[in-house]
């Protein structure tokens, strides 16, 4: 026989969520989802499982070492489960609603499953709430996706506040006209996710002398946004560069036209989560809270072979984080309601707002009981009164 702890056993990341936390996570998500639409996003849907050709290929190879893989049993296709839900928004963009008029304002709000978690999350399954705006390359649009979430965390009452702005494609532009070889490629890639100057010098026979002082001048451009940005416009970078470094100036320059009290830094070599992501990027951080809250950026949606695709934007909100940074709401007090209440005045009680609970059987103390069954209310001789 199987004992009970061995039934109540998960595998490692996966946990069940309890009573009032579920709920707890349920209205934020909602919350939020009514945010994202009061702002003009339109709330999707995308399937839990897709075809593996469908929901991994080009920009969705980012996620294949995460996603859960299995057979159809019916069309003997291999399919695979969502480990992230913004490019089944981009699908859904680029083909169910390709004549929309754009721009497109897409939210959703789901669970998502991933073969290893991290350090810093290690769950495997969690919630995800966010919005894309599909067919625009304006700066204002990754403005308006990043003071969106800020808002909407706000609204959450969730406090401290700050975004991490990354530009993945400017590190790259640096390198292209290095010719490296891919070992050297690899090298410098580790480097600079170590954040490791010295690591930079010790490559300065393939990168040359100019090669790393601009990488190292990369590397030392991180900081509060605008001292940040001031050290990478002193740079003398590559053309393709520059342009990126452009993009990156006016997405700040939109940002503080909205909310100039935000706090911003920039660490324009960060890439690490952002492999799909072709521009300006963002990670959205709590102070004291562990993990971020939410990332997002550029990508191009309905990339796909042969085909150009969209420019886009948009961000992900990490509920388990939001849980963690949120205060604890404070729920409806439980109204007892003892045996033989009549119907309608249970019917009455819930329709006033009051979140009843039925007792059964005989009880000899109403007050007790309420307590026992977690309610701090009782309805007696016709009046709710404390139990």
């Amino acid at each position: 026989m199987t004992d009970l702890s061995d039934k109540a056993l998960l595998p490692a990341g996966m946990c069940d969520v309890l009573p009032p936390d579920a709920e707890i996570e349920s209205r934020a998500m909602e919350d939020l989802i009514t945010l994202f639409s009061g702002r003009g996003y339109q709330r999707v849907k995308p399937p839990l499982i897709e075809f593996e050709e469908s929901l991994l290929s080009d920009s969705g190879t980012a996620m294949a070492g995460q996603t859960f893989r299995l057979m159809d049993p019916v069309s003997q296709r291999m399919m695979g489960v969502r480990a992230d839900m913004t490019l089944q928004v981009a699908r859904i963009a680029t083909t169910r609603l390709k004549n929309a008029p754009r721009p497109l304002r897409l939210c959703y709000g789901d669970q998502i499953l991933r073969v290893r978690g991290t350090q810093l999350r290690p769950e495997r399954q969690f919630g995800q709430v966010g919005m894309e705006l599909i067919g625009t390359e304006d700066a204002a649009g990754d403005a308006e996706i990043i003071l969106g979430a800020v808002d909407a965390l706000s609204g959450l009452d969730i406090s401290s506040l700050s975004v991490d702005l990354a530009m993945p494609t400017l590190a790259p532009a640096v390198a292209e006209g290095l010719k490296l070889s891919k070992q050297a490629g690899a090298d410098l890639r580790q480097a600079l996710d170590r954040k490791d100057i010295a690591a930079v010098s010790a490559l300065s026979d393939v990168l040359g002398k100019t090669g790393t002082a601009l990488f190292t001048a990369l590397l030392e451009a991180t900081g509060p946004a605008e001292q940040a940005l001031a050290k990478l416009m002193a740079l003398d970078l590559p053309a393709q560069a520059v342009t990126e470094r452009a993009k990156l100036a006016a997405t700040l320059a939109a940002i503080r036209a909205g909310n100039p009290d935000l706090t911003l830094t920039i660490d324009p070599v960060e890439c690490r989560g952002f492999e799909y992501h072709s521009g300006v990027t963002f990670t959205f951080f709590a102070g004291g809270v562990r993990g971020e809250l939410g990332s997002g950026g550029r990508y191009i949606a309905g990339k796909r072979s042969g085909e150009v695709g969209e420019p886009a934007t948009g961000m992900t909100l990490f509920m388990d984080t939001i849980l963690r940074a949120m205060p604890r709401p404070q729920l409806e007090p439980r109204l007892y309601l003892p045996p033989k209440t009549p119907l309608a005045d249970g019917q009455r009680l819930r329709d006033e707002g009051y979140v009843t609970v039925a007792g059964f059987g005989e009880t000899k103390d109403n007050a007790a009981e309420a307590k026992r069954l977690g309610c701090s209310l009782v309805f007696s001789n016709g009046k709710v009164v404390d139990s």
